[in-house]
């Protein structure tokens, strides 16, 4: 099995699309999200997607299966809300590292039933509490969350995540870049103190508006600079934009950045329900489009994106060279 920067320097990757568009297509009930285990939890639990790791395994290895089947090489764990933080919301602390074990394990199961090479990313939400900002509009200063708290809870979250035996982990849509560098310590920390084989990091930031900037007020410039210390496998963007607005950032980057790119837009921007309008053949030509352009390395999708978007994607940039690594970084490495 060839190692995934074996695999980079070959050929464009392609990461699966969005968890929570699958899963609304199983409209399932509130009796579904609690399963046996969870039938008497005192508050409702519908819509805390991660649950499903543990009350409906086979219908999330179903949906890693239908992406891999699509044509991913990557498929990423559903656990964008699986630490001590997010969990809160329900109660559930208590839960975060067997959510994530779980999550790994059914994203093991898919790619063994599909056969092929793939790489499960152990996927770091960007938590619902900021460091960066103050949830208080009266108290400017005030912070809901201290940076230890957030490395203890992603501490907890990579330890589930490789126990779970995943093959990389993916620090994604993030706003705060404050809360990804309490990712980035934490995941240094796991493996200085347990020892273990420490596993390719990925990073994916958002781009929030026109302006190029994360909702904490960096620019792509300054975010790239702030996280290029943990030596990320890549560095991309996701979220928030479809790919019409996310090319000229994703230009800008693959500029300034000594990585691999990842680029996975969500399929172009919401209706005024909230939904995603964008055709998988659109999807594909614009990301085929990058291809082109040598911007890329990984390629994928977010909200609003399902197998049929994945597959446009992985057909239209097979063929296409991936982005050349800048050669004073291969002699740095």
């Amino acid at each position: 099995m060839n190692t995934i920067s074996q695999e980079l320097e070959k050929r464009i990757l392609v990461i699966d699309g969005a968890m929570g568009t699958m899963i609304q297509r199983y409209k399932l009930s509130e009796e579904d999200y609690r399963g046996e285990r969870f039938k008497d939890w005192p508050s409702d639990v519908k819509g805390n997607n991660d649950l499903l790791n543990l009350t409906q395994p086979g219908i999330i290895t179903e949906i890693h299966k239908q992406y891999l089947d699509a044509g991913a090489d990557i498929i990423e764990t559903n656990t964008f809300s699986s630490t001590v933080i997010a969990m809160a919301d329900y109660d559930m602390q208590s839960l975060a590292y067997e959510l994530n074990v779980a999550a790994a394990k059914c994203a093991k199961e898919a790619v063994r039933q599909s056969g092929k090479q793939a790489w499960v990313a152990g996927a770091i939400g960007p938590l619902n509490k900021t460091l960066s900002l103050s949830p208080d509009v009266n108290n400017p200063g005030f912070r809901a969350v201290t940076f230890d708290e957030v490395v203890d809870a992603y501490y907890e979250q990579v330890k589930g995540l490789v126990d779970g035996g995943v093959d990389l982990l993916l620090i994604e849509t993030i706003f705060d870049t404050l809360n990804a560098k309490g990712a980035i310590f934490a995941i240094k920390k796991y493996f200085r103190e347990t020892g273990k084989q420490s596993l390719p990091v990925m990073i994916s930031g958002t781009i929030t508006d026109a302006s190029g900037r994360t909702l904490s007020g960096q620019t792509l410039e300054a975010f790239y600079t702030s996280i290029a210390h943990a030596r990320p496998l890549s560095v991309g963007l996701n979220c928030a934009l479809g790919a019409k607005e996310m090319r000229p950032h994703i230009a800008e980057l693959s500029q300034i950045a000594g990585c691999y790119i990842s680029a996975y837009p969500n399929a172009g921007l919401p209706n005024a329900m909230g939904e995603y309008d964008e055709n998988p053949e659109e999807t594909g030509h614009f990301l085929e489009d990058w291809a082109k352009e040598g911007y890329v390395n990984i390629v994928g999708g977010c909200c609003g994106t399902t197998p049929d978007h994945i597959k446009h994607i992985a057909d239209n940039v097979r063929k296409i060279a991936p982005r050349k690594l800048p050669v004073v970084d291969k002699e740095l490495a």
